[in-house]
């Protein structure tokens, strides 16, 4: 008897099947495109605008990588793949280190943070939460100061006199409006605190119990990546004190009307671990009546 093998059929593959799915095409015109945004905006930075000599003999116009990577922190090998377009994965914090030292704009930054497929972490890049009536409110409240912030120090909005209390609010970046990175590199804010040593040190500690509910959260490692670069922060952070929210007194030292004594509330607008409205009312007859001219220059557009 004969037998006849069977053999299975070889499917054959056509061009179509064979190539690339389309969103692998994507994500690789996206990373030589962020290569590109990345290149440019490292050489139209001169090396004297981040405290870095010239030199005789650079050929390269703007900063080296090495340098762009020193200054944010990363390595220059991983850096380098990056202008490469490499496939490799890129964090929040890194990206937001890079947009700082490259001086990126908002919209610059935003075109970053979407060139590298993640979420822009920082409140200049969603307010989202605070609605019309809530600021309606904080204009309400004024001459009082009052802000909206989240359990990261996040300003969120704020009302005029809030805006001039403590440095000129509105010449800050978006993405820099936070308590705690204003009160360690920001000198106005800082002299406008009277109990500066105590303030930072309570701040550190409530900082720290909020964020027990937020550890793996990526705006919340990059807010205290940017922190440690303060040796006032890491002192206080290394001492592990925790201490929840309460009202009290606080003492500013305003460059326009002077000393100010005000009773700090937190107003919940969610579960206690969201968002707040924080108030400064006065204390007293005399912060009240400096208040109301605190209110009447900025609302003049006579303090700057």
């Amino acid at each position: 008897m004969t037998t006849t093998a069977t053999t299975a059929a070889t499917p054959r593959i056509t061009a179509r099947e064979a190539a690339p799915a389309q969103p692998a095409r994507g994500s690789e015109i996206r990373r030589h495109e962020l290569a590109a945004f990345l290149r440019s905006r490292r050489e139209r930075i001169a090396p004297e605008q981040v405290g870095l000599p010239r030199g005789v003999r650079r050929r390269t116009p703007g900063l080296r990588r090495e340098e762009v990577a020193q200054l944010a922190a990363v390595g220059v090998t991983w850096y380098t793949w990056l202008e490469q377009a490499r496939d490799i994965q890129v964090s929040v914090q890194v990206l937001d280190a890079l947009a700082r030292t490259l001086m990126l704009d908002a919209s610059e930054r935003a075109h970053l943070f979407q060139l590298a497929g993640a979420t822009d972490p920082t409140p200049a890049a969603s307010c989202s939460g605070v609605t019309d009536a809530q600021r309606e409110l904080l204009r309400q409240l004024e001459p009082v100061p009052a802000c909206i912030q989240n359990s990261r120090y996040d300003i969120l909005a704020y009302n005029r006199t809030y805006a001039r209390l403590l440095c000129d609010l509105d010449a800050i970046p978006p993405e820099d409006r936070n308590c705690m990175l204003l009160v360690h590199t920001n000198s106005d804010w800082r002299a406008s605190i009277v109990h500066l040593d105590e303030t930072m040190r309570l701040m550190a500690a409530r900082l720290r119990a909020s964020m027990a509910g937020h550890l793996a959260e990526p705006a919340w490692k990059m807010l205290v990546k940017r922190l440690s670069e303060s040796p006032e922060f890491r002192e206080n952070w290394e001492r592990y004190e925790v201490v929840g929210n309460r009202t009290k007194t606080k003492e500013f030292l305003n460059p326009y009307v002077g000393r100010l004594s005000l009773v700090h509330t937190d107003l919940w607008l969610s579960p206690q671990s969201g968002a707040r409205m924080v108030t400064y009312t006065p204390k007293n007859e005399e912060t009240r009546l400096r208040l109301e001219k605190l209110y009447e220059l900025a609302t003049a557009g006579d303090v700057s």
